[in-house]
């Protein structure tokens, strides 16, 4: 895709903006998010936009493995995320940010349609994707307790190393599972109990006897976070969870044992 300058996209979203709420002045805030894609294309199209696309696929693979994405809308090299939500939250920041690394492209927008005024919010980075392969792995706390727990931390590392940090989490976390096994073999229910109070199941990654992993995307509460991993690890009949933690450029390996009694 064509890089455009700052100005540039400021130039051309001035024109989608003023689009946007006319769109929502006439299909009102309750429509579904196909809706808002189909009239904001149309009225693009009209007001003289060279190219507009919509539902834009957008590939990721390493090895065997394939993710496809669709990126809502292309309006002359601007990137755009529709969503008929109550508030923007920061799963759409992240979203739209693994569209413009993928698409190797800086900024992009978030446009909701639900609240009473049309929300854009503009979401930029200088990174490149040279600069997402830069990153520090912290593994200090972590331990290889089977041989699968090494497999998984070299697979997080050739995966970084391949497509960079900074991508939605689950993107990680869904890869991790394919070549550990697939879900069929790595998504597994684990029951829960409290006292003998059997609490039903909750599926959980199990990449080895008695282990499973987490992958996360925390830049701050990280104690709070091992915490609630510690909870959830006491309820299970598990050895430990595996944690991984992508914060930014530092990639936080650490093992969550059980404590002594629990």
């Amino acid at each position: 895709m064509a890089a455009l300058s700052a100005e540039e996209f400021e130039r051309l979203d001035y024109r989608v903006m003023g689009h946007a709420y006319s769109c929502q002045n006439e299909l009102g805030r309750l429509c579904d998010e196909c809706a808002y894609e189909a009239d904001m294309k149309a009225r693009l199209l009209a007001d003289g936009f060279r190219s507009v696309q919509t539902q834009v696929p957008i590939t990721v693979t390493h090895r065997d493995f394939s993710k496809t994405y669709r990126l809502d809308l292309i309006a002359d090299n601007l990137l755009y995320e529709l969503k008929a939500e109550t508030t923007l939250a920061v799963e759409h920041d992240a979203q739209l940010l693994t569209y413009m690394f993928l698409l190797g492209v800086q900024r992009g927008k978030l446009l909701n349609f639900r609240p009473p005024k049309v929300q854009g919010k503009l979401i930029a980075t200088s990174l490149k994707q040279e600069d997402r392969r830069r990153f520090t792995a912290i593994a200090e706390r972590w331990s290889d307790l089977t041989p699968g727990c090494a497999v998984l931390r070299q697979t997080m590392f050739d995966l970084l190393y391949d497509w960079g940090a900074f991508l939605e989490v689950g993107l990680y976390q869904e890869s991790l599972i394919h070549f550990l096994g697939g879900a069929c073999n790595i998504a597994r229910r684990v029951s829960l109990h409290r006292a003998g109070l059997d609490l039903g199941e909750q599926r959980m990654a199990i990449h080895a006897p008695g282990v499973a992993f987490r992958v996360t995307a925390y830049t701050e509460v990280q104690g709070y976070i091992e915490s609630q991993l510690r909870l959830l690890l006491a309820l299970t009949d598990l050895e430990a969870i595996q944690w991984i933690n992508l914060n930014h450029s530092k990639i936080e390996f650490t093992t969550i044992k059980k404590l002594a009694g629990e």
